[in-house]
């Protein structure tokens, strides 16, 4: 026992002489380290860390000046003196966004009303973001992967998916590609490359990280656009994609809508910081924040944003800055958690109407031609539900298809398909009276 003891004993102290002399090793280098202003630094594997006597705490409660947003045209319309505008908006390309908002709002109003009167079983819009969304999209180039949250339709309009494809999603009918299969406003597009929605919060971020990566290792220079609210950053796959985006330094953008609502959540409750663009620094990720209510503003934001990401294959943030002007879709009433006073100012500073005053400015619309364009517009979204409406539903048998190859389905599934078919022979009122059994 006293042999073991010794043997501790000077085990102990040879530790305590090797860290002795590595400290002696540390205190010698640190003194040769510095920039020139007498600062001493410590080289960590994290990296090189100036050293302080002073014992000062960072952070906290905001306190001090906000983060600014970036704005080029005011609540009017006007042009803001001095704003930098490195992507100005040619004739062309205004007309097509401002037909984009338009027809986005308009399809928007018919659709939660058709919900409203149960033609369907869900919907919700964009009113509000209708500028977030479209001056976005108009800044992407067509290969650019877009993984959306749930209120991004004005995407995929501006890339050309039509009012009829809209329909037959909502109405769940034969020529959805999802078969019925999907909720109403889970919108996919293989061909427009966007994803198709998922309904729980923030997944969409780390896929879309994941695949910027894939984008990276082909050599590609096409970027992943990642959409969500501000209440989907406090989830913790936010969290996860920022981080990794940044370590793996992968070309994606972020776009935060930071509408003020996560549902009843107020922004106020959602965090204590400077909003969604402040974390951007704390992963090391660049970020702007952006009046989401000014198209000329998110269009050159994005637009720069997105050739950062392609030059520099690493992730960039855009935190709009916006308002939910409805509620936040037709199961909810917004009425309950903000007054009305609020919604009706929000709404009286409507971006569609915001970017219509300054194209107006520049002598390329008309009233003349906003009343023929909101007359056949509104014709079309109609037309586009009630020939939605007459096409019969997918067949009960595909709720089992496209899980697995093959001409047969596997054991399991055809269990279930019997279960089913008894079910609806014992209660035939389950099933619509459009909804055949098989596919004909």
């Amino acid at each position: 026992m006293y042999l073991i003891r010794l043997k501790e004993s000077l085990s102990c102290q040879s530790i305590s002489t090797y860290a002795w002399g590595c400290l002696r090793q540390i205190s010698t280098s640190l003194k040769t380290q510095d920039d020139g202003s007498g600062t001493n630094y410590i080289d960590l594997p994290g990296g090189k860390v100036p050293l302080t006597g002073n014992l000062t705490f960072i952070g906290g409660p905001l306190q001090g000046p906000r983060i600014a947003t970036y704005r080029t045209v005011d609540m009017t319309g006007r042009p803001v003196d001095g704003a930098h505008v490195p992507n100005n908006l040619d004739r062309e390309i205004s007309i097509k966004i401002y037909k984009t908002m338009a027809t986005l709002q308009t399809m928007d109003t018919l659709f939660y009303e058709a919900q409203r009167q149960g033609r369907f079983s869900f919907y919700l819009t964009s009113q509000g973001e209708e500028a977030t969304t479209v001056g976005s999209a108009a800044a992407l180039h067509p290969e650019d992967i877009v993984f959306a949250q749930y209120r991004e339709q004005g995407v995929l309009l501006w890339r050309g998916y039509t009012l009829a494809q809209f329909s037959n999603q909502l109405f769940g009918n034969n020529k959805d590609p999802g078969k019925g299969r999907q909720m109403p406003i889970h919108y996919g597009s293989k061909e427009l490359n966007y994803h198709t929605i998922s309904s729980p919060l923030a997944t969409q971020l780390p896929h879309a990280v994941g695949a910027a990566y894939a984008l990276k290792l082909s050599g590609s220079n096409a970027v992943t656009v990642a959409y969500f609210g501000e209440g989907a950053a406090s989830e913790g796959d936010a969290h996860a994609a920022f981080n990794f985006a940044a370590t793996l330094e992968v070309p994606c953008v972020f776009i935060c809508r930071n509408n003020g609502y996560a549902i009843s959540t107020p922004a106020s409750e959602q965090y204590r910081g400077d909003g969604i663009v402040a974390r951007g620094p704390m992963y090391g990720i660049s970020a702007i924040r952006v009046d989401g209510g000014d198209v000329r503003a998110m269009y050159n934001a994005v637009r720069e944003a997105r050739q950062m990401a392609v030059a520099s294959c690493r992730p960039v943030l855009v935190e709009a800055m916006s308002y939910r002007s409805g509620h936040h879709s037709t199961s909810d009433d917004s009425s309950r958690y903000r007054t009305t006073d609020e919604m009706r100012s929000w709404r009286a500073r409507d971006p569609v109407a915001r970017f219509r005053y300054w194209v107006q400015l520049q002598d390329w619309w008309s009233d003349k031609e906003e009343q023929a364009m909101r007359v056949t517009t509104r014709q079309q979204v109609l037309e586009a539900m009630e020939e939605a409406a007459k096409v019969p539903k997918a067949s009960v048998s595909e709720m089992f298809t496209d899980v697995y190859s093959g001409p047969h389905l596997p054991w399991n599934l055809e269990e279930q398909y019997a279960n089913t078919l008894k079910a609806l022979e014992e209660s035939p009122e389950l099933k619509p009276s459009d909804m055949p059994i098989v596919s004909q």
